[in-house]
């Protein structure tokens, strides 16, 4: 990681770290519902139905402020959707300590839903422009691994929450928590810079509108990438929030694991998350981004199956969780840098903002799925069918998706 990351100027440093710690505190508040969501069935006779039905109403509101973003990004500049991402997602992580019943939640949280999705779309494109072409790959992917560093802080905060207080209270204390990440944007204010790419850009902007320049994601020539990256991005958001949603659940329903033994066993799933984020980044750079996503798919889809299908001993249960968080993370590292390489400069925040989101919103189905059909059929039953399903679809795509590693970025369509 040194080389790399000592070849980056002062200034891409910067940049590295503010989208870094903007993406695991983006992570830390979205995941503060798995935490609270065995709390809510008792405390408020909520259905595991219900608590699918937030998970997915807020991924399918990130799909929509994704998307919002990602226009924005393409027309006022990556670092100020950001800042404002990190304060909307904020703000309503905090006023979901103030709900009490399963419909204000479902506000909340799905208004959360919306600067959760502006993050990455200004953030993955922000990192991605100002980086050299040989080190994209390392360097998008490990800001991605901010994600298991922040779902790490959500664990810690809800041990310590709900070992000290009794559950009725720990809950909205976890959420106010959520509150902290706008302080970021203080730092941001005066340390980030605009990317490059997007004033190389601004003769584009004068001359066209907001719908014009959204619509060319649709022309002729670029449809065909959007449409192979909405369904990259459905595949492996839809495994990996099947996941993120149901693993404390499945741990303390299913396996019968109190608090203490759900942090360790998600600890184990963290470290294995933060690996596959450094590792497969690593990878996308060396083996190529069409490789890494078909080997990640592969594993992620035969480590899942294993995980929730095969009655295993808590001992393998524990130490499988390792492989389990690598394949599920692992997959989405790529992601970002094949994006920015994907689009050129002048719809590069609408087509990649779309394209991840509009997957993110089809792949928020999934952890619905699970909650619907697991009174049927049962949690893990329902987690593993439907997560290997959504890793098949990244194995196909990868098949037929264009290779762009070190890929000269390009400004217009």
């Amino acid at each position: 990681m040194r080389s790399w990351y000592s070849s980056m100027a002062p200034q891409q440093r910067r940049t590295f770290w503010a989208c870094f710690t903007g993406w695991a505190l983006d992570a830390m508040d979205v995941q503060l519902f798995a935490f609270v969501i065995p709390t809510l069935l008792t405390a408020w006779g909520m259905t595991k139905g219900q608590a699918g039905m937030i998970g997915t109403s807020a991924l399918i509101a990130s799909a929509l402020g994704g998307v919002i973003a990602g226009v924005l990004a393409d027309r006022i500049g990556r670092v100020k959707v950001l800042k404002l991402a990190i304060l909307w997602f904020s703000l309503f992580t905090g006023l979901s300590a103030l709900t009490d019943s399963f419909h204000t939640l479902l506000l909340t949280r799905s208004l959360q839903g919306l600067g959760f999705g502006g993050e990455w779309a200004a953030g993955a494109v922000l990192i991605g422009e100002v980086v050299d072409k040989r080190i994209r790959g390392r360097a998008v992917g490990s800001v991605q691994a901010g994600w298991p560093v922040g779902y790490a802080m959500a664990a810690l905060a809800y041990w310590v929450t709900f070992s000290l207080l009794p559950e009725h209270s720990a809950w909205r204390v976890l959420f106010l928590i959520g509150v902290l990440p706008g302080l970021l944007v203080l730092w941001m204010r005066r340390n980030v810079a605009e990317s490059g790419a997007f004033h190389a850009s601004a003769a584009h902007r004068e001359n066209t509108s907001v719908t014009s320049t959204f619509l060319l994601i649709f022309s002729p020539r670029v449809l065909p990438l959007t449409a192979m990256a909405s369904l990259m991005a459905a595949g492996a958001l839809g495994g990996n929030y099947t996941i993120l949603t149901w693993l404390v659940t499945y741990l303390r329903e299913t396996q019968g694991l109190n608090v203490n033994m759900t942090t360790l066993y998600l600890a184990v799933n963290i470290v294995g998350s933060f690996c596959g984020y450094l590792c497969m980044a690593h990878m996308s750079d060396s083996l190529g981004r069409r490789k890494t996503f078909a080997l990640s798919a592969a594993g992620a889809t035969l480590t899942v199956l294993i995980y929730t299908q095969l009655q295993l001993p808590m001992w393998s249960l524990l130490l499988l969780g390792l492989p389990l968080g690598f394949f599920q993370s692992g997959i989405v590292s790529g992601m970002g840098a094949c994006f920015t390489e994907l689009f050129p400069a002048q719809i590069r925040g609408s087509a990649g903002g779309f394209s991840y989101n509009f997957g993110r919103g089809v792949g928020a189905l999934v952890p619905a799925g699970v909650g619907l059909s697991s009174g049927a059929f049962g949690l893990a039953a329902s987690i593993g069918v439907w997560a290997a399903c959504a890793y098949l679809l990244v194995f196909v795509v990868a098949l037929v998706l264009p290779e762009t590693r070190n890929k000269e970025l390009e400004v217009y369509v």
